[in-house]
């Protein structure tokens, strides 16, 4: 008789097997835009994704601690209660990769996101949410790193 944790063992194979020769389905794999993680400015950002310069909004919020005392794990969220978002992002203007995290939305999903991020120093944080029908918009919040995550 064979347990359930044989069974998941198997499982685990099968798909790791039909993963490495490509067979599975294209909703299975996650897309992502290199060049978008490799920006190290908003400029290059918004050319990398092909959407307009931001402009500040309060209609987006972003959450975050003023100080954090460790760079390696800083808690950081976004959100907005605008209709048509299609996209939310996080950005650390001093990180290495600007862009931290990514999220697209749909008309079933709240954009209210929470994410940890690993800061280098002390930088403006910004939550970005691009529209439906183009607008970016976005807010920003400056976060003192006492001591750096990464290498710092």
């Amino acid at each position: 008789m064979q347990t359930r944790r044989e069974m998941l063992g198997r499982s685990a194979a099968v798909a790791g097997l039909l993963a490495g020769l490509g067979l599975l389905p294209a909703a299975a794999q996650a897309a992502w835009s290199g060049a978008a993680f490799d920006a190290k400015t908003l400029a290059d950002l918004t050319r990398a994704l092909g959407v307009a310069t931001p402009t500040e909004s309060k209609d987006i919020t972003i959450q975050g601690p003023d100080i954090a005392e460790n760079g390696a794990v800083v808690p950081l969220g976004c959100a907005t209660a605008l209709a048509g978002v299609a996209r939310m992002m996080i950005l650390v203007e001093k990180n290495p990769a600007m862009l931290c995290a990514l999220f697209d939305v749909t008309d079933a999903v709240e954009p209210n996101f929470n994410v940890r991020v690993k800061m280098g120093q002390s930088s403006n944080v910004m939550a970005v949410a691009v529209m439906g029908d183009g607008r970016v918009l976005f807010a920003q919040k400056e976060v003192k790193v006492t001591l750096g995550g990464c290498g710092g």
